[in-house]
């Protein structure tokens, strides 16, 4: 036990850059302690950006930090060097321990060499460091890669992606706006020339009637002031031969109600225009919603920042229900289908072919993608709480939520998480009420114990196939339930 703390604070006491105890530490402005050589390399290495930072908080320093030897934290290394002398002493024979022993994985002594690990794989300790150190350098390697990898994708591909995207867009927009407005424009041009046209036809008509109009006008005064004259002859005999043929009138060839056309003959026209307008106006109202919801909907491509409090984990509530053709027999359903308990007997649920027989689940009818974020109450620890594609098995080994690769699922019992039959404890112990956070497009799946502070169990980071659909598994004793909570 003594040797185990001693290791524990000499871990205290590494350079976070060599991954050995400190040699000459300094403090940087930031409160992190590191090798004086180790951190002037990395500075100097960072030459090139101009501006030192603190290689594990990032925090930069301007102008770069002069370095003093931190004498009180070099006297506590040399201290943890001397207790590590003592610590490396075989507690049974009393000598230096140099060799290890591969079979049980411990440093041991010659003496312990010759007796209860004789037969075992063995050998010196400073050959084990240097594999170890090689393993070490290799793993490093690694994570620095992935750090590039990832640097350049988060700064470069992605951003260069979003860019050229948004720039085609505009590009894109602009041409068919201006396509739309020239075919209107077109349309306005063909409407002007038809009336102007149709009002020059209109208009040589109405001329050529208004001129035979005189002309009947001018006959008809004539014959008016024959038949006037004759009123006024006195001879009989003259008046009676003339008569008849001044008295007969031509019918007029010619109608006015019928050959004029109506003053409001063009406002037909304006209301068809207006009336076109009204319907592009609820087109484009209509279809600019869908395309404001289509630019709006690209955030859920770009890296959002995951809710702290549970107010911001509440904007993305939502309700889920279950469905009861998913249940098995010993499951009842209530609250809405909102809560599950495990009964002992078989409940009157109709044949289907989703319905689980292997084991006590249920799954939600709600299918889920995007950000969604719900809370659970349980009652009794034989509580699973899980998501899954819908395609799971119902029966047989693999049903199990968290049994294969198609659920993830959080084990209230035994307070870990389980995915792809590989266990994870979880960090505390599993409260009754269970938040679950998922980012669908983002492939995050995190569990909370739900109170003031939202405190983190479990977090999946992955890349979701299909939609996925809440679930429970209830067992261990008869009563057991869990339930959807309604959020507010």
């Amino acid at each position: 036990m003594a040797q185990r703390g001693i290791q524990l604070d000499s871990a205290k006491f590494c350079c976070s850059i060599c991954l050995d105890l400190l040699k000459d530490p300094v403090t940087v402005p930031c409160g992190h302690s590191y090798c004086m050589s180790c951190i002037k390399r990395f500075w100097d290495g960072e030459e090139k950006r101009k501006i030192p930072s603190c290689p594990q908080c990032r925090q930069t320093f301007t102008p770069r930090p002069v370095l003093g030897k931190n004498t009180m934290l070099a006297e506590i290394v040399e201290e943890m060097k001397k207790m590590g002398l003592q610590a490396n002493i075989c507690s049974r024979h009393d000598e230096v321990m140099k060799i290890f022993c591969r079979t049980d994985q411990q440093c041991i002594c010659y003496l312990c060499s010759m007796n209860e690990h004789k037969a075992h794989h063995k050998v010196s300790a400073a050959a084990e460091r240097t594999k170890r150190q090689k393993e070490l350098g290799l793993s490093r390697q690694k994570i620095q890669q992935r750090i590039q990898d990832t640097e350049k994708d988060v700064k470069v591909q992605e951003v260069e992606a979003i860019n050229c995207s948004a720039d085609k867009a505009v590009e894109d927009s602009e041409k068919i706006f201006t396509e739309l407005i020239r075919l209107i424009d077109k349309r306005r041009s063909d409407v002007k020339q038809q009336i102007r046209s149709q009002q020059k036809e209109e208009a040589s008509r109405a001329e050529e009637l208004q001129e035979k109009l005189k002309q009947e006008i001018a006959e008809l005064r004539r014959k008016d002031a024959e038949l006037e004259q004759l009123s006024h002859t006195e001879d009989h005999t003259h008046f009676r031969h003339n008569y008849p043929s001044l008295s007969r009138l031509s019918e007029s060839t010619h109608s006015p109600s019928n050959n004029i056309r109506p003053l409001s003959y063009f406002e037909d026209v304006t209301a068809a225009v207006s009336e076109l307008r009204e319907k592009l106006q609820d087109l484009l109202s209509e279809e600019w919603s869908k395309i404001s919801l289509t630019v709006t909907g690209v955030d859920v491509l770009l890296p959002q920042p995951e809710p702290k409090t549970r107010a911001e984990f509440l904007q993305y509530s939502c309700q889920i229900t279950l469905d009861p053709n998913t249940a098995h027999r010993r499951l009842s359903l209530s609250e809405g289908n909102r809560k599950v308990t495990l009964t002992g007997k078989d409940q009157s649920y109709p044949p289907h072919q989703e319905r689980f027989t292997g084991r006590f689940q249920v799954l939600s009818r709600e299918s889920l993608t995007g950000r969604h974020y719900w809370e659970v109450e349980r009652s009794g620890s034989g509580v699973f709480i899980a998501v899954a594609y819908k395609d799971i098995r119902r029966t047989g080994n693999g049903s199990g939520f968290g049994c294969n690769d198609k659920s993830w699922t959080l084990d209230c019992h035994y307070n870990q998480f389980i995915h792809n039959s590989i266990k994870t404890p979880t960090s505390v112990r599993v409260s009754s009420r269970v938040g679950v956070y998922l980012d669908h497009t983002a492939g995050i799946l995190s569990f909370y114990n739900v109170s003031e502070t939202m405190t983190l169990l479990h977090r999946v980071q992955t890349t979701f196939t299909q939609p996925l659909h809440a679930g429970f598994m209830v067992y261990l004793v008869s009563g057991a339930s869990a339930e959807f909570c309604q959020l507010k």
